[in-house]
């Protein structure tokens, strides 16, 4: 299997800091990171861990050894130098830059998985590129149709039907095509990537009490629950809709591989309370395997050596396990 690549990010934030914390502590997993060779050096002896940054090319990848304090890098030259925790839109097309490297690495073979740190959005804004996050970046880039945001921490994965959409557009963005087409995605992830054989997924309704027969909505009776019939006669089974204030318990949790969840605040505030830190973004539905950290760029924290190094592990962790079961996967 080929080596998982890593983004570090906004280069003044802290997603150099726990991807080189990591690597003093060792990986897992044969990893190359993306970046600024020097600003790597330089914030590794800012932050005093004993890490070697070794520059390593392209055909260097097959090849990827994981050895203690010692982190492989394909040097992407920054703009501009970078102090910690300060912000320069000149080095917004860096960033890009990386992720472009990092998705042509995929898309050709040659990485077994992307593992993305934090970006500004605001910054890369800033500087002139148009830039709504990395879910929807990628999404472009790969020429992929349609991708489903799924976070998951130990004991819990929850997927979202609509993802950053106002409160009042989230109804007319719901249709019965839109849970279908999330659900065949979410289902077949499930069973390639992540080991399931019979994926067991649990549905929400979208108004409280899953919209009480009619009496506090009809989109469950409307939507959801033809949605959900169809996937059954096609072989994908579904549990719901169920109400989301009760669903989140383990009478529920126990016997389901995910939760599929109508809109974002839905779902995430209950995985973030139960794992925050230690839970990780996956993008569904791309031609390749990638993970995210699910915290920002924190540069508060930047240059301090205070930055928790848990949601870059289980990124790291859970990409190369998803990587691993793709391989050995057979439809």
């Amino acid at each position: 299997m080929s080596c998982l690549v890593v983004t570090p990010g906004e280069p003044a934030g802290i997603g150099p800091d726990v991807l080189l914390a990591l690597a003093a502590s060792g990986f897992s997993a044969p990893l190359v990171a993306i970046a600024d060779i020097q600003l790597l050096r330089e914030r590794a002896q800012t932050l005093k861990v004993p890490v070697t940054c070794v520059d390593v090319s392209e055909a260097d990848l097959e090849n990827t050894q994981v050895k203690p304090a010692e982190l492989r890098v394909l040097h992407t030259p920054l703009i501009e130098s970078v102090r910690a925790g300060e912000l320069n839109a000149a080095n917004a097309p860096y960033v890009i830059k990386t992720l472009d490297k990092a998705i042509a690495l995929c898309l050709h073979g040659k990485a077994s998985g992307l593992v993305t740190g934090p970006v500004h959005k605001g910054i890369i804004n800033d500087s002139g590129l148009a830039f709504t996050g990395h879910t929807e970046y990628l999404r472009d880039q790969s020429q992929t149709q349609e991708v489903v945001m799924m976070l998951a921490t130990e004991g819990l994965r929850v997927a979202l039907v609509t993802t950053h959409l106002p409160l009042k557009d989230v109804s007319e963005a719901i249709t019965q095509d839109k849970i279908i087409r999330v659900t065949r995605i979410l289902h077949t992830a499930l069973q390639r990537e992540f080991g399931c054989v019979a994926p067991r997924i649990l549905v929400t309704g979208l108004n409280p009490h899953a919209g009480e027969d009619g009496h506090l909505g009809r989109e469950e009776i409307d939507t959801i629950k033809p949605a959900l019939a169809a996937l059954n006669a096609e072989g994908i089974p579904t549990r719901g809709p169920l109400p989301a204030d009760t669903l989140f318990q383990p009478h529920y949790l126990d016997k389901a591989d995910a939760v599929l969840a109508m809109y974002h605040d839905q779902g995430l505030p209950v995985l973030k309370y139960k794992g925050f830190g230690n839970a990780v973004n996956i993008t569904l539905g791309l031609p390749f395997i990638r993970t995210s950290v699910d915290h920002g760029t924190a540069l508060d924290l930047a240059g301090s050596g205070k930055a928790d190094t848990g949601s870059m592990l289980v990124a790291l962790n859970t990409a190369w396990e998803m990587a691993k079961h793709k391989e050995n996967y057979h439809a």
